[in-house]
């Protein structure tokens, strides 16, 4: 199991995991925009930090599967 993870380290590195790396890096990023969103809203919103990094965080979460649904590996 550790093996297997090493390998995938590796080839995410050398940018040969994926099929198209710039399209994983874009739908990170636009995972993270959305989150930062999120968070920065429910701070002015409600107040208080310590609400908003987890609700953020569990929205930001719930939203990766529909970003990441299509990635194509080598």
């Amino acid at each position: 199991m550790f093996e297997l993870f090493l390998q995938s380290i590796t080839l995410f590195m050398r940018g040969k995991l994926f099929q198209k790396p710039l399209h994983v890096a874009r739908q990170a990023a636009f995972g993270m925009v959305i989150t930062a969103l999120v968070c920065v809203a429910l701070t002015r919103l409600l107040g208080v930090l310590w609400v908003a990094v987890p609700v953020s965080a569990l929205l930001g979460g719930m939203v990766q599967p529909f970003l990441f649904k299509n990635l194509k590996y080598n």
